[in-house]
């Protein structure tokens, strides 16, 4: 059997407006170049799954990232920093994007990079995910996993979040992967097709991919939304489209 080895830590880097943010690192040992992931967290926080999944795409040749976007709101368990989060409304889409660039650019310096990054985010980190890819043009692949109010209603729109990202579909920069279960609410699969309808209106690069018997969340193996075969295929579909893309 291979030798198999991989480096993982916690460390600052700078965020939107060059503040210090904490992310959470893991990359095969060796000298690369690797292709690079970053992962944009779900609304119930900076938590073990994304510690894991980080782990998952260094352990499949990735150098990943996954930066705090609740770092502003002080140390805490995760769900209890989440909820303090929600509470003041979310964090503004602006400083996702800026605190996503600065992990981005992060990677990209670093003498192991191959210096092709994507992005992948569920839940509200996959409706993330698909505005960064829609904002900037410094990656080159994105999968957006069930993203929730990609869709918005103008109820929903508020100061933080003043513009549905389906409204920015025309920049969307790179490729992406949408990975979707029809129980959904968040987003309905009425949603998702009005999503869908927007890429083919714009000629974009994209592939969905959608899961009856699943609802949101369906890859989190520690909830009961978790759904085991639809979770697996899924990541078949995730490993599949990003050596398409980064290798």
């Amino acid at each position: 059997m291979a030798y198999e080895g991989m480096i993982a830590e916690t460390i600052s880097i700078c965020g939107n407006k060059n503040e210090p943010i904490s992310a959470y690192v893991a990359r095969p040992l060796g000298a690369g170049p690797f292709p690079g992931m970053v992962l944009l967290h779900h609304a119930p926080g900076w938590d073990e799954w994304y510690r894991e999944a980080t782990r998952k795409f260094a352990h499949h040749g990735y150098a990943a990232i996954s930066h705090n976007l609740y770092h502003r709101a002080g140390d805490g368990r995760p769900d209890d920093v989440a909820a303090k989060v929600r509470a003041e409304g979310g964090v503004p889409d602006d400083q996702v994007v800026g605190d996503t660039e600065g992990a981005v650019q992060w990677l990209k310096a670093q003498p192991w990079s191959n210096g092709k990054v994507g992005v992948f985010g569920t839940c509200s980190g996959g409706r993330q995910t698909f505005l960064y890819a829609c904002k900037t043009k410094s990656i080159n692949a994105a999968c957006e996993l069930w993203g929730g109010r990609v869709v918005m209603t103008k109820e929903e729109l508020n100061p933080k979040q003043p513009v549905a990202p389906i409204d920015f579909t025309k920049d969307l920069s790179c490729p992406l992967l949408g990975l979707f279960g029809n129980e959904d609410r968040a987003p309905t699969p009425e949603q998702v097709n009005q999503h869908e309808a927007e890429l083919k209106a714009h000629r974009k690069h994209y592939e969905f991919h959608r899961y009856d018997g699943a609802g949101h969340g369906f890859f989190y193996y520690d909830r009961p939304a978790y759904r085991i075969e639809q979770a697996l295929d899924g990541w078949k579909k995730v490993f599949a489209f990003l050596e398409k893309h980064l290798a």
